[in-house]
């Protein structure tokens, strides 16, 4: 992790770690409003019969909400890692051009990508807006969602271990059954939870990763598929390949979960909205 860190800010400067972060400013938002919302429905819908919820149905709930949230995970996800991939491509581009200028007119074609029209001394910037228009113009709308089959791989386990976890991890810290865990309590427990999962899921996100991966340098694989990319990388790599980067996945997802959380238990939506807990559960 500390050296894929001196690598990016070497050749792409500081900014050149926030790759992406427009696409995930805009999409992550409604896309965790979504797994929230959907696992309470689910959750919900699920305990109706008044007979509470064991470790299966919040599994399943969490299930449901996993498959819910692709329908925004997906396209961020895209877009993110061809931005990502763009600069990671021009760091490349910009070291052969230093290191073998003679060599330039030769490579021209392998160095040249789609979203980097012109020679290969020239570096284009891309942005998600072109990307998603480039995509949506040569392969419709399913262009944005490349690697959905991975992408559910990934994020319906995640939640099935994420929300009955949490959901466990947080009832300890309710004073009484009728009254809500602190606020603290509900973050660490996010922290815990979505830390736990993500490194669960991680094999699951770096064959996603690799599939959604559109641009390639010269020697790096190309897949046509789950099946074939989990042997791809069996073969070549070994079975250590599908952690990579977890550690880095905890650390990004904890945080981020346990805010989430945070935010949705104390009710900041509702309270942005007006709404007080009388009139949200009476209307």
């Amino acid at each position: 992790m500390m050296d894929c860190l001196v690598k990016t800010v070497r050749s792409d400067g500081y900014f050149g770690m926030y790759r992406g972060a427009a696409v995930n400013l805009t999409l992550v938002t409604p896309e965790k409003a979504i797994k929230l919302a959907a696992n309470d429905f689910f959750r919900h819908f699920l305990s109706k019969d008044g007979k509470g919820l064991n470790v299966f149905k919040e599994m399943l709930a969490g299930c449901g909400a996993g498959t819910c949230q692709v329908i925004i995970t997906t396209p961020m996800e895209m877009l993110k890692i061809q931005l990502q991939d763009a600069g990671r491509l021009a760091a490349q581009q910009r070291k052969t051009t230093m290191v073998t200028p003679t060599k330039l007119g030769a490579t021209a074609a392998v160095l040249s990508r789609s979203y980097n029209v012109g020679p290969a001394t020239v570096v284009m910037k891309v942005s998600a807006t072109q990307i998603a228009q480039e995509l949506l113009r040569t392969q419709g709308i399913q262009g944005l969602y490349k690697g959905l089959g991975a992408t559910l791989m990934r994020d319906v386990p995640f939640s099935v271990v994420y929300f009955p976890l949490f959901a466990h991890l947080n009832k300890l810290g309710q004073p009484s059954p009728e009254e809500n865990a602190p606020f603290y309590h509900s973050f660490f427990a996010g922290c815990i939870a979505g830390s736990t999962a993500a490194v669960a899921v991680n094999p699951c996100d770096v064959i996603k990763t690799r599939l959604q991966s559109l641009n390639r340098g010269a020697n790096e694989e190309t897949y046509n598929g789950v099946v074939d990319c989990v042997s791809k990388i069996m073969r070549k790599e070994g079975p250590s390949a599908f952690l990579k980067g977890a550690g880095c996945r905890a650390l990004v997802i904890a945080p981020l979960f346990g805010i989430a959380q945070v935010m949705y238990f104390v009710g900041v939506g509702e309270f942005i909205l007006g709404y007080t807990p009388f009139n949200l559960y009476s209307s």
